[in-house]
């Protein structure tokens, strides 16, 4: 029973850095109207600068999580100013053939400048181990995730559903050319915004590190499981992606746990059978 406490804990901590992860996509693909495939590639970039940070230069762990996000959302925010900014208006394939050839030149960059092998991130000695709670012993940094999770999304929801800032955003999605008639920079606006998605991107690219390791492969690896969080969440709904980011990442550990043989595909059914039902998303209004 203790060990399956641990366990669907592990499942808990994975929903929070998928979230972190898809948080950011479901900005830009949902609120902003961009199907960006590269934002996988900025959770790598957040992951690298992390691990180079601790590993090489010393840096202490939260402030290496902190230059992550803002290293990802410089990254962001360059390429939406130099590459993104002219596709907005452009076909969904324009966008993803784009963006994918992002991501994979963000995997040749990576393998020539660090190397193809895993890359591991060492934590602080409070964040290592396991906290006693009674008969319970539960994994600290797994804690420190889920807490650091939910400061975050309270703080994302706030600011994109209760602040001007993110009624702007939709009223930009919305009619852009009636945002800009208002006297809003429309261009700063989204490339605000994208930087903003780029920095949880990077931040939950930076916490995934010791749970699921780092590779120049990482963005191909993880981008399917951010785009099926995305989407069965809601385009758009950040609350949907946080429900779905939560199912998908317990679903994925405890069926590993339990069901190691099928591997991820029980991820693949559980969205297939949840998207027939609810081609919204569950927290989508219907088409």
């Amino acid at each position: 029973m203790l060990g399956f406490v641990n366990i669907l804990l592990g499942g808990i901590a994975y929903g929070f850095v998928l979230f972190l992860m898809a948080g950011g996509l479901s900005i830009t693909l949902g609120l902003m109207g961009f199907a960006n495939m590269a934002h996988a590639a900025l959770a790598m970039v957040g992951g690298y600068t992390a691990a180079l940070l601790i590993g090489k230069a010393g840096w202490p762990f939260l402030a290496a999580v902190v230059m992550a996000g803002l290293t990802a959302a410089t990254t962001g925010a360059i390429l939406e100013c130099t590459l993104f900014r002219r596709l907005y208006q452009a076909s969904e394939l324009e966008q993803v053939l784009l963006t994918i050839g992002v991501v994979y030149v963000a995997i040749a960059a990576a393998t020539y400048l660090v190397g193809p092998e895993q890359m591991a991130i060492v934590v602080p000695a409070w964040l290592d181990g396991n906290l006693s709670l009674g008969p319970v012993d539960l994994n600290r940094y797994r804690l420190f995730l889920i807490v650091s999770g939910l400061v975050l999304l309270l703080s994302l929801v706030r600011l994109i559903e209760h602040t001007t800032f993110g009624a702007k955003i939709r009223a930009a999605v919305f009619n852009r050319r009636m945002t800009a008639s208002c006297g809003i920079d429309v261009d700063k606006l989204y490339a605000l915004a994208f930087a903003l998605g780029s920095a949880l991107a990077g931040i939950g690219g930076a916490l995934s590190v010791k749970l699921l390791g780092l590779d120049p492969n990482f963005p191909i690896k993880f981008l399917t499981e951010l785009l099926i969080v995305v989407s069965v969440g809601g385009l758009g709904s950040l609350r949907g992606t946080f429900l779905a980011a939560m199912l998908f990442g317990v679903i994925d550990v405890v069926g590993k746990y339990l069901l190691p043989e099928i591997g991820a595909f029980i991820i693949y059914a559980t969205a297939l059978a949840l998207l027939t039902v609810r081609p919204q998303g569950l927290v989508g209004r219907p088409r």
